[in-house]
């Protein structure tokens, strides 16, 4: 009885994690019919086991569909305390000669999940709370981690990477794959006013071996971020040869 029970158990945990694994790059959301022919679970069963993740926050029920739920983000954020440790140091070293928003985000194929934060002390400031997630497309860590992936994902996530935050915003996929083509020649990815308006970032993916992808940037308010771009960009090459160190050494 108690080996039937374990099976049991094993068996919604793994119809559990299909369900979200289905969802992971539809930032729009599924209908419950959509999921069922895409896991190949009955919809009894998918009804059941979406109805207890958005009780507890793993999924949640919008307007177009069912969509991964703030719980998943909480997760992810805590998931990666050795390199938020790790990083830490520099980044609060970077914040103090920058003056300005240090981010620490990680990948989620069409959205990155701020994981960590140095906030700025200047009254003009760009914060995010801890958890937010961006699209890939249209902010500096996101492309820079793009540029890291394979043609074949990159040509994958691209009828995702769809959503216009600002009027420039990358629409045209052609010209998102040239922009991700410049990060990789280049070595570091930057957002003018492209995810938000007033806001321009500056970012490199980082070094971090095998598993989870991350990405340090500067968030700056767009009226100093090109005046004083050279000397952002110096400070967070160095700032990504420090935290790399840590991590490959």
């Amino acid at each position: 009885m108690a080996a039937d029970t374990e099976a049991n158990g094993s068996q919604v945990i793994a119809r559990a994690a299909t369900i979200l694994r289905a969802l992971e790059n539809r930032p729009t959301g599924l209908s419950m019919s959509e999921l069922s022919k895409l896991t190949a679970l009955p919809r009894t069963t998918v009804h059941r086991l979406v109805t207890s993740l958005i009780s507890q926050q793993l999924l949640l029920q919008g307007s177009e569909g069912i969509k991964l739920g703030p719980a998943l983000a909480r997760l992810a954020a805590s998931a990666h305390t050795d390199i938020i440790a790790l990083s830490q140091p520099a980044m609060e070293t970077l914040g103090r000669r920058t003056r300005e928003t240090v981010d620490l985000c990680v990948w989620r194929g069409n959205h990155t999940i701020l994981v960590s934060q140095y906030a700025s002390d200047q009254e003009l400031r760009v914060v995010s709370p801890i958890s937010t997630a961006f699209p890939t497309h249209c902010a500096a860590h996101g492309k820079a981690l793009l540029s890291e992936q394979t043609d074949d994902i990159v040509s994958a996530l691209l009828p995702q990477l769809n959503e216009v935050r600002t009027v420039n915003t990358l629409q045209d996929p052609q010209l998102l794959l040239k922009a991700i083509q410049q990060v990789r020649e280049q070595g570091y990815a930057v957002d003018r006013e492209e995810h938000a308006r007033g806001v321009c970032g500056i970012s490199v993916a980082l070094n971090t071996g095998s598993g989870e992808r991350y990405a340090l940037a500067i968030a700056v308010p767009s009226l100093r971020f090109d005046e004083q771009f050279p000397q952002l960009l110096a400070a967070l090459l160095q700032a990504k040869t420090e935290i790399e160190s840590l991590l490959v050494g």
